[in-house]
């Protein structure tokens, strides 16, 4: 099976708008790799049930699209390019809001001469909330190893490109199925292994796709408090699906690193304590929304980039 568009499909869109290393290689999305092919940097992921494979210039995005034929009239470059925008939100203009916050804050003017054009993603959540699960006290390479085993397990096959085969990721379902637990503990999950079988089963629970739509729909604090009723969610994976799947994209998520940055370069009069309390957590988290404004968690994404290097 094998369905593919055979030229480049060209997105226009400016490097300094759409850095693809510091986007797909951030800890964000975990189905994105990069390759060589004829001395060329490329990223190859999957999304929306298809398999990309993207190519970045100065002014443009190259990219072909791998997978079933998608039944639309308008199944053409305008259609894939539509894709694409709202998968890197390129609705928004990122210059003016470097701009903005290279002026509120010096650290994030320092970060940006480095990690420009960096994007939140919009990503599918049930993808979100399961990759997130996997990144409980591990490192991305392990969790992308996790998460592509879920899709081979679990997923639908899109197509087989030199030899390798792509699978879309598992519906809720699918991971609420009994077995579940036991084939992921086989695999190497661990103890994750519980949280994605038993986190699927409350979610199907819930109405499976009704809850989902219904989370979509939730204000920021009563979709953080929702993902948090799902086992193995805290505070801070709750904020990373808040804002890479959900659009709300004031959620910073906060963990020990966060704090210890927070407490040297921006809060020195917080506490010193070994753990992030439910108080400085949030004191965090509002201080970067008063700093960035109703976007910060986007901000803050790139200027701790700064800080962790």
């Amino acid at each position: 099976m094998k369905n593919m568009t055979k030229e480049w499909y060209k997105l226009i869109c400016k490097s300094s708008e759409l850095q693809l290393l510091g986007t797909l290689n951030g800890g964000q999305s975990f189905r994105w790799k990069k390759v060589l092919q004829d001395d060329k940097e490329q990223w190859i992921g999957v999304f929306n049930k298809t398999v990309w494979i993207l190519q970045q210039s100065d002014d443009c995005i190259l990219y072909k699209v791998h997978g079933p034929k998608i039944k639309k009239e308008n199944e053409n470059e305008t259609y894939y390019n539509g894709i694409l925008r709202d998968y890197f939100h390129l609705d928004l203009n990122l210059e003016k809001y470097y701009t903005e916050w290279s002026l509120r804050d010096e650290y994030f003017k320092q970060a940006s001469k480095q990690f420009y054009g960096i994007r939140i993603l919009k990503q599918d959540v049930t993808e979100n909330i399961f990759s997130f699960i996997c990144s409980s006290n591990n490192h991305i390479t392990r969790i992308s190893s996790m998460v592509e085993k879920l899709a081979r397990f679990y997923g639908e096959e899109i197509c087989e490109i030199d030899g390798e085969k792509y699978f879309s990721f598992p519906n809720v379902e699918a991971l609420a199925d009994s077995s579940v637990e036991e084939k992921l503990k086989a695999n190497g999950f661990g103890y994750r292994a519980k949280y994605i079988s038993k986190s699927a089963r409350l979610i199907m629970e819930g109405g499976g796709e009704d809850w989902l739509d219904k989370l979509k729909q939730m204000p920021y604090e009563d979709a953080k408090r929702t993902l948090m009723l799902l086992t193995g969610i805290g505070a801070k994976v709750a904020d990373c699906i808040c804002l890479m799947s959900l659009n709300h994209l004031q959620s910073i998520p906060v963990d020990t690193h966060i704090y210890q940055i927070a407490k040297r370069l921006y809060l020195p009069k917080l506490p010193n304590n070994k753990t992030v309390t439910d108080k400085i957590y949030k004191e965090i988290g509002d201080h970067f929304r008063e700093l960035y404004g109703p976007l910060a968690g986007w901000a803050h994404t790139v200027s701790k980039k700064s800080a962790l290097n």
